[in-house]
Formats: C-alpha cells, sequence, structure tokens
C-alpha cells in the first residue's frame, strides 16, 4: 500500500515538475516571438532638413529633390529649411545642437571641413553621423574653345615649362574649386597661378582672356561648353560626368585627382543605430531611382549612393585631405 502511495506521489510531482517547463518555454518562445516581431516606430512625425545654403543653389535644388523622394518611402514629410551663413557653420551649428532622434537632419558635404579648418565652427565632421551620401559633382578644368591644348597632358606640361604664368581661375580663396587646382600642382608638379573671383566671374574671365583656365563645378560652365566657347579637357574623380560623357577623367589621362564635391545626409552624434537605417533605406531608394538619376545629371552631379557606415569612412578620409590642402595655402586655423 504504502509503495502505491508513494508511487502516486512521485507521478504526480513529476507531471507538475513537466507541466511548469512546459508553460515557462511556451513564455519565452511567446516573448522571443514579441521581441522578434517589435519593430522602431520610426518616424512618427515629419523631419526637417537643413540645407546650408541658397534657395536655388544647387546644394539646395539636389537636396530638395532627394527630400522629396526619400519622403515617400518614409510616409512622412521631409520638410526642407534653408539656414545659410558662415560657409555652412550657421546650419551645421543648429542640427549639432538639436535631439539625436532622427527628426533633424543636414545637408553635409565638403564644406563641413573647410567650415572647421577655416575657424568658422569649434567642431568637426564627427559631430555628425552620415545617413547616406547622395551625388559627386566633379570639378572641371576648362579652358577657351580656341586654346591651343588639346589634353590636361599638354595643359601641364605648357604650365612646367613656364612656372607661375598659367593663371587659373576658381570660385574663391579656400573654396573647393581652388583646393581642387592646389591639389592638381601637388600631384603633377606644375605650378600654377591661383586667382581667386566670385561666383560665375571666373568662366567671363576665362572668355575675356584673363586667365588660361578655370576649376568649376560643371554647371557654372555648361551654356558655354554647349556653346563651343569653352573646352573642358578632364574632371576629377573616378568616373566620367554623365551630362559631359566624351570628357575623360583626370585619372584616365594618368593624372590621380580624385577630389569631388560630394553631398549627402547627416544626423546628429549619437542618433539610434536603427533610426539611421530606416533613413539610409529612405534615401537609398531616392538615389537610385530613374527620377533622381535624371534630375542630378540635368544639375551636373552624378547620383551616387553610399551606405551609412561607409559614407563615415569616406566623409573621414577626405576631412585629412582637404586639412592638408587648407594648411598649404595658410587657412587652416583649426
Amino acid at each position: 500500500m504504502f509503495k502505491k502511495f508513494l508511487a502516486a506521489i512521485l507521478a504526480v510531482t513529476l507531471l507538475a515538475g513537466l507541466a511548469l517547463t512546459a508553460g515557462c518555454g511556451s513564455q519565452q518562445s511567446s516573448n522571443g516571438g514579441q521581441a522578434q516581431e517589435e519593430e522602431i516606430d520610426f518616424p512618427t512625425k515629419p523631419i526637417e532638413l537643413t540645407i546650408l545654403f541658397g534657395a536655388g543653389s544647387a546644394a539646395d535644388l539636389i537636396n530638395r529633390k532627394a527630400a522629396e523622394l526619400a519622403s515617400k518611402e518614409l510616409g512622412q514629410p521631409i520638410a526642407p529649411v534653408n539656414r545659410t551663413g558662415a560657409g555652412g557653420a550657421v546650419g551645421y551649428t543648429h542640427v549639432k545642437n538639436q535631439p539625436p532622434d532622427g527628426y533633424n537632419l543636414v545637408s553635409i558635404s565638403n564644406g563641413v571641413s573647410t567650415a572647421y579648418y577655416a575657424g568658422n565652427m569649434d567642431f568637426n565632421y564627427t559631430a555628425f553621423s552620415g545617413v547616406a551620401q547622395i551625388t559627386t559633382e566633379p570639378v572641371t578644368l576648362a579652358v577657351k574653345g580656341d586654346a591651343p591644348w588639346k589634353d590636361i597632358n599638354e595643359f601641364v606640361e605648357y604650365a612646367k615649362a613656364n612656372p607661375g604664368r598659367v593663371r587659373i581661375g576658381n570660385s574663391g580663396l579656400g573654396t573647393f574649386t581652388h583646393l581642387t587646382a592646389v591639389a592638381l600642382g601637388n600631384i603633377t608638379g606644375a605650378e600654377f597661378n591661383h586667382v581667386p573671383f566670385g561666383q560665375g566671374l571666373a568662366v567671363a574671365s576665362l572668355l575675356g582672356g584673363k586667365i588660361e583656365a578655370s576649376v568649376q563645378l560643371a554647371a557654372e560652365i555648361m551654356p558655354q561648353v554647349e556653346a563651343g566657347e569653352v573646352r573642358v579637357l578632364a574632371v576629377t574623380g573616378e568616373r566620367r560626368l554623365a551630362s559631359l560623357p566624351d570628357v575623360p577623367t583626370f585619372k584616365e589621362e594618368g593624372i590621380d585627382l580624385p577630389l569631388v564635391l560630394w553631398r549627402g545626409i547627416a544626423v546628429p552624434r549619437g542618433t539610434p543605430e536603427p533610426v539611421i537605417e530606416i533613413l539610409e533605406e529612405a534615401f537609398r531608394k531616392a538615389v537610385e531611382s530613374e527620377e533622381f538619376i535624371e534630375f542630378a545629371k540635368n544639375m551636373g552631379a552624378n547620383a551616387e549612393f553610399r551606405r551609412a557606415k561607409e559614407f563615415d569612412e569616406f566623409i573621414a578620409q577626405d576631412d585629412a585631405e582637404i586639412g592638408k590642402l587648407m594648411e598649404q595655402i595658410g587657412m587652416r586655423k583649426q
């Protein structure tokens, strides 16, 4: 009798243990399933994009188009706001001081480095996390349509044979076009006479015979190129410009000059990775769309997407190069 009673007790205990284990397992499975299914709720309201230059500028138009297309992917509007001044420092400072929650974006470019090294702001690119690169704008080196040089190498050889006599116009002291021309001299050993102008004046001076060449973004010279008044010898960057398909890159001509004006989207440092990933994917779809590719081409730019982490690495490398060039021309204050 006692043995039967003991066996019954053991059986009940075993069944209870099995039931408890099964219940815990079911609860863990349920919780695990909930964790896997849980998704970040972003965005739930409009997003603001600070654009650092004025309405109608290339920076303004390109970033507005990217924002418009990315908004469709996010299901929330991205509202562009122009905050200009101090070479971009006003806009960068504003976004840096916003909460890192993904609702405040900035249209970052090489200008984040030039503004820092020029002393316009006391923080550098590390105040931001990249979301996506959206375009590159190669710099052109152009001469008059009837200039004697057939290609960039003939031009460089002439400059080397006549040190300091070849005048190259740029958009202004310390601008990206100025730095590009300085880099060309460094790479080739040619000694150029760098002449700073305001926006648009370099091309007029080229046509007037006051300088031998100009370094400008393609959008600045396309009307003169199409009219046959100006001839582009080469463009910077890794690939040809879509709007100038017959013009070789410097690299194709044996001159490794990779500097390009790039544009992209960034957020304040500390923005959660899942939020960055959502924004990154929306801008990827925007940049890779046929609509944006064609728009960029018409603006003298190449639609060129880089993911967030790769973009951060690219900005760091570019910043180091710009720092060296700014120091060389005596404009590095940081």
